[in-house]
């Protein structure tokens, strides 16, 4: 399974962007979907996470103003982002795991300004 993130930008603080994550190759088995950010010095951080079943957790951060969903194919998953905020600001990277393992795209920068 390979994935691609897109979506990220630069934005102003209260505003608000859509992630996509595509998947290619046989997505049949992956059993959780997630984005993490990783900001420099710190480490990464989970920030939603979908299981196939479709259960949801989102991170205390962002909650309330952040929804994860997928295709029903699971070939994308996507994050959108409101009311965002500098302290979101980070490489959101996005995972699939699986019974052979975990995959990770290589990525995408959000930034935003106060």
């Amino acid at each position: 399974v390979q994935l691609q993130a897109s979506g990220g930008g630069m934005v102003q603080a209260g505003g608000s962007l859509r992630l996509s994550c595509a998947a290619t190759g046989d997505v049949t088995d992956i059993k959780t979907m997630a984005w993490f950010r990783q900001v420099p010095g710190k480490q990464r951080e989970l920030v939603a996470i979908m299981t196939s079943a479709g259960d949801i957790n989102y991170a205390g951060s962002v909650k309330g103003r952040s929804t994860i969903s997928r295709d029903n194919g699971k070939t994308t998953l996507y994050l959108e982002m409101g009311s965002l905020r500098p302290d979101d600001t980070g490489v959101y990277l996005c995972a699939f795991t699986g019974p052979s393992g975990a995959y990770w795209g290589q990525g995408t920068q959000v930034t935003v300004s106060s």
